[in-house]
């Protein structure tokens, strides 16, 4: 995989401008066979130190993929009181070959938590085109007792997919969220969510779909 430093952290519905055209068939097209390059513009959160997250690009042009080594939100025990919260805010320059664009049709985020019984976390991610209005946040909740890696998946219908507009640069804009209550669980016992993985293994992976932009 190709791959540069992006700093942060991770999906689906993109609001834009500018529709593209279908391919001539009617449909969808296959990824562009020049390689896209991802660059990071700005990153911000208390998730996403700089340095601690990174971006590759699939080969076959399919999908992106963001890893986190400090993702984490915690509470109880001797937990910092501001810790039950971590978010990341990324700004992402996506070089696309001329003639194409494109949306991002899902997203998986991966971690691992561990909460305790009467604990609960959620994870919520949006998505924005630079100059446009936010998505609403789509959120996956997790309740304790649960020790073990868990998966949430935000997807957009075909329907409703908005493509970056074509001629144009627009950053692609991702803010992520994870949060963790104590509920009715000890005070004295802690609870995490992580959207990392000791291993590097764990990811979040975007799943990009094509359009040819018309022809001028």
């Amino acid at each position: 995989m190709a791959s540069g430093l992006l700093l942060g952290g991770a999906i689906a519905a993109l609001v834009g401008a500018a529709v593209p055209a279908h391919s001539t068939s009617g449909g969808f097209v296959d990824p562009p066979p020049d390689r896209i390059v991802i660059d990071v513009a700005t990153v911000n959160g208390s998730g996403c130190r700089p340095g601690t997250a990174a971006v590759a690009v699939s080969e076959d042009n399919t999908a992106f993929t963001v890893t986190y080594s400090e993702y984490l939100a915690q509470v109880g025990g001797n937990s910092d009181p501001t810790a039950f919260r971590k978010n990341c805010q990324l700004s992402l320059v996506v070089h696309v070959p001329s003639g194409f664009t494109y949306a991002i049709a899902q997203a998986d985020y991966r971690g691992f938590a561990a909460l305790q019984s009467g604990a609960n976390a959620v994870q919520r991610a949006s998505y924005y085109f630079q100059g446009s209005s936010q998505t609403v946040f789509k959120n996956h909740t997790f309740n304790g007792a649960l020790n073990d890696n868990w998966q949430a998946t935000d997807t957009t219908d075909w329907a409703n997919l908005v493509y970056a507009p074509c001629g144009v640069q627009r950053n692609f804009n991702i803010n992520t969220e994870l949060r963790v209550n104590a509920g009715s669980s000890s005070a004295s016992k802690v609870s995490f969510m992580t959207m990392d993985s000791t291993d590097g293994d764990i990811n979040t992976t975007y799943h990009m779909t094509w359009m040819q932009c018309p022809a001028k």
